[in-house]
């Protein structure tokens, strides 16, 4: 088994430096505010082949890009996401090209 904190990290900042988003996958000063509050007793996915659009149960906050788009388990109408595309950090200087 793993950990919650190595789940957590292979489901952020992992991905997030394999896919070359630089801006994502941590909580830092500058980066997108990509949030989950979660309850890890609680959390489950509901959904199965037969009844696939189901929201899982154990989330109750959802932030993407600095805006609520799930407030206490109910969706806001923010359509705050967009598509990302990898940027190549340079060694020397920390900057994106």
């Amino acid at each position: 088994m793993l950990s919650l904190e190595t789940c957590v990290r292979k489901m952020t900042s992992a991905p997030a430096a394999c896919f070359g988003l630089v801006d994502r996958g941590l909580v830092r000063a500058g980066y997108a505010a990509d949030l989950v509050l979660f309850d890890p007793l609680t959390v489950a996915d509901r959904a199965s082949f037969d009844d696939p659009k189901q929201y899982p149960v154990g989330i109750s906050h959802v932030v993407v890009n600095g805006q609520l788009v799930l407030d206490d388990g109910q969706p806001t109408d923010a359509l705050a996401g967009r598509a990302l595309t990898p940027r190549v950090v340079s060694q020397s200087a920390g900057l994106s090209r």
